[in-house]
Parts: structure tokens; C-alpha cells; sequence
């Protein structure tokens, strides 16, 4: 084990993925597609602001981050359930299990502060708008990318320092798509009460507050809108709806994840496909869909394809 722990299990058998070859046809498909469009989608947003000049402002920069936290998001589980698929064996060893857990809680936790970064931007462009430019400045955004990846190294870690030290001797398969921290737990030789509960207390309470922090932050945007133009709220929606979405797409798999103590398996297995593979592939679209300056940015791109062909 190298020197990690004391336990016998060098590996798990992901559950999950043992079923007939249907099936598993069907779930190569789903998650090949799926994950085509996390990378094309996400890195094409990521590309189009960095390359067109219209786009450099704060809320865009923080997209762009966004986009990339998505690509690394579903790339911690996505690859390997494809990869498992295709193979009898459905193992993953303990140190490639742990790899996964620390990744996935810390671009979590980082797409957690960018969403949150992302509240506070449109706070200040609606409610402060002569002075957006002055508090979004470029060090602020940077800091904002900084401390989400100092959060989700600190959220993560503050996890796997408890369970690392676990005795696993027996049994080792997961019912699950890939590894986490309650669902190890589960397994090891010793009461893990406790440590579910920090798991619940670190990662459900922090799913929970930042998504009502989110919500009242959006609240508060549309009642100052509503109280300075008369209730007319439909340009606030249209500016808002995308984040609103998006933040509802990831928050509520997390809760349930995390804030439920045992969910029932086929809940956990669908919630796992929305978390890791549905909400990186709509985040693009729905960004595009609802965004004028997007989609006037993919308009000018593809003047530029089509003259530098045809003229």
C-alpha cells in the first residue's frame, strides 16, 4: 500500500458497472457522447473568450474558468467509466481511488467559489454598475480563481486525511460509477459514524450553505431590479436565468449526494450522470443559448471562417 494505510484491500470492484453487455453498450454511448460534448462544448467557450476581445471582462473571465473546471470535472470519472466498460475487469486500485475522491472534492470545491464569484459579479454589474469595473478589476478575479483552488484543496484534503488512515480488510466492491468518501467509508473494518458524519458536515453543509447563499444573492439581485424599474424583472431574468440554472443543475446532485446519508443506489447512479456528465455538457448551451454577447461573439467567428475561405 505504500505506506498509506494499514488495510488489505489494494483494490474495489465498482458495481456499477458489472451488467449486461446491452447495457454497457448503451452506457458507452451515453458517456462517450456525453463526454464529447463536456470537452468541445466547455473548451470552445474557454477558447472564445480568450480569443476575442469583446469578451475580456470579469463575468467572462469567470466563465472561461468555469469551463475548465467542467473539462476536469467529468475528466476524474468519465474516461475510467469508458475505459471499464470496454474491459471485463471493473477494479479500480486503492491509490487511484483516493487520486479520484481528492480530485473530484477539489474541482468541486473550486467550481463552488467560481459560482459563487460569479454571484458576486453580477451583484456588483446590477446594483453598483459605475463602480463594476472599479471592485471587479483584474486582481480581484484572479484572487477570486486562487482562493477557489485553495478552498477545494482545503475541503478535500480535510476529508482525506481522516480516511486514508482506515482500516480496509474486507469486503471491497462500491455499488456506485466511481469512488467517494461516504461510499468508502461504508467499507471499512471499523465504525464510521463519525467520520460519515464529518463527510456530511464538510462536504453536505457546505453544498447546502453555498446554495442558499446563492439563492439569496440572486433574491437580492432581482428585488433591486424590481424595486428601481417599476417590477419590470425581464431583463434581470434574462441576465440571470443562466447562472440560476446552472447553479440549480449542480447544487441539487450534491445535496443529495452528501446531505442524504445512504441514497438508494439507482438514485446515486442517475445523480452521478447529472453531477459528472448532463450539468459540464448544458452548462455550454445554456450559456450560449441565453447570452447575447456569446452568441454575437460565435456570430463574428463565423464571418471571419467564412471570409477568410470564400473572400
Amino acid at each position: 500500500m505504500g505506506g498509506l494505510n494499514d488495510s488489505m484491500v489494494n483494490e474495489f470492484v465498482l458495481l456499477a458497472l458489472s451488467c449486461s453487455w446491452e447495457k454497457r453498450l448503451f452506457l458507452i454511448l451515453l458517456c462517450s457522447l456525453l463526454y464529447l460534448g463536456v470537452i468541445l462544448g466547455n473548451l470552445f467557450i474557454f477558447f472564445l473568450v480568450i480569443f476575442d476581445s469583446h469578451l475580456h471582462s470579469p463575468m467572462y473571465f469567470l466563465l472561461a474558468n468555469l469551463s475548465l473546471i467542467d473539462v476536469g470535472l467529468s475528466s476524474t470519472t468519465v474516461p475510467k467509466i469508458i475505459t471499464d466498460l470496454l474491459n471485463e475487469d471493473k477494479i479500480i486500485s486503492f491509490q487511484s481511488c483516493m487520486t479520484q475522491i481528492c480530485f473530484i472534492h477539489t474541482i468541486g470545491g473550486v467550481e463552488m467559489v467560481l459560482l459563487i464569484a460569479m454571484a458576486f459579479d453580477r451583484c456588483t454589474a446590477i446594483c453598483k454598475p459605475l463602480h463594476y469595473l472599479k471592485i471587479m478589476n483584474p486582481k480581484i478575479c484572479v484572487s477570486f480563481v486562487i482562493t477557489g483552488w485553495i478552498i477545494g484543496v482545503i475541503h478535500a484534503m480535510s476529508q482525506f486525511f481522516f480516511v486514508i488512515k482506515l482500516p480496509f480488510c474486507g469486503p471491497n466492491e462500491v455499488d456506485s460509477f466511481y469512488c467517494d468518501f461516504p461510499k468508502i467509508i461504508k467499507l471499512a473494518c471499523t465504525d464510521g459514524a463519525k467520520l460519515e458524519f464529518i463527510v456530511t458536515a464538510n462536504s453536505g453543509f457546505m453544498s447546502m450553505g453555498t446554495f442558499f447563499l446563492l439563492i439569496l444573492s440572486y433574491s437580492f439581485i432581482l428585488v433591486t431590479v424590481w424595486k428601481r424599474s417599476s417590477g419590470d424583472l425581464s431583463k434581470a431574468f434574462v441576465t440571470l436565468s443562466a447562472h440560476i440554472t446552472v447553479v440549480f443543475l449542480f447544487f441539487t446532485p450534491c445535496m443529495f449526494l452528501y446531505v442524504w446519508p445512504s441514497p438508494p443506489p439507482s438514485l446515486d447512479k442517475n445523480l452521478f450522470i447529472v453531477d459528472f456528465a448532463i450539468t459540464p455538457v448544458l452548462n455550454p448551451a445554456i450559456y450560449t443559448l441565453r447570452n447575447k454577447d456569446i452568441k454575437v461573439s460565435i456570430k463574428r467567428l463565423l464571418k471571419k471562417i467564412f471570409y477568410s475561405r470564400f473572400c
